[in-house]
């Protein structure tokens, strides 16, 4: 058992502004390999997933879209890690147009208080990055909050977790299949409560 202390002056802070909103959770999905074939900054996004939830964190709608690479291939690596295939994506919208869906998804929920989570930094950094590539704007014009760096300082962890570790520190355990787009974002929205500093991990392992 842990024995709780008030959180830091920087969380409160963040936690408040995080709190009085609504809550859209987004992951991604890019392209990738284990042989250095594909770099960090060749990487493409090969499927967006989201899910809107209300100050009560009820689920009010979720989003999901492959995304087709303009210059990289979904590796044998790749598809191991996600499941996703280069036959799902040659058929799937062009970024340009996956972006526009989203960016509709995230306009018909959106408030003047809601505010974007996701699992780390990456994926704000891999959707800004994109868009400026593709000479777009952002789809989500919100406000980023990294998930998984708050979960770690409202719960006094001395280190950043995985989202996977994560869920089962809590007792949720993973639902639907890890490293795919919309479950991962399923997920995250579980660990809300968690993440907000609403409840506490018990055991710290």
């Amino acid at each position: 058992m842990t024995t709780e202390k008030p959180v830091s002056p920087q969380v409160s802070d963040e936690l408040r502004l995080v709190s009085q909103g609504t809550y859209l959770i987004v992951d991604l999905e890019a392209t990738c390999s284990d042989d250095g074939s594909i770099s960090e900054e060749q990487m493409q996004i090969v499927e967006f997933g989201a899910v809107f939830l209300n100050s009560n964190l009820e689920i009010i709608d979720t989003f999901q879209s492959f995304v087709r690479p303009s210059q990289t291939l979904v590796t044998s690596f790749c598809t191991q890690l996600t499941g996703i295939t280069q036959e799902q994506v040659d058929s799937a919208p062009t970024f340009l147009i996956a972006a526009l869906a989203l960016q509709k998804f995230v306009e018909k929920y959106r408030t003047s208080d809601s505010m974007w989570l996701s699992w780390g930094a990456w994926d704000a950094k891999q959707l800004a990055r994109e868009s400026l590539v593709h000479g777009v704007e952002n789809p989500i014009q919100l406000p980023h909050q990294n998930a998984k760096r708050l979960f770690a300082k409202t719960q006094k962890l001395g280190k950043q977790l995985g989202m996977a570790k994560a869920c089962d520190l809590t007792g949720l355990g993973i639902e639907g299949a890890h490293h795919r787009a919309l479950d991962d974002a399923l997920n995250v929205a579980r660990l809300l409560p968690w993440i907000l500093g609403m409840q506490r991990l018990k055991d710290k392992t």
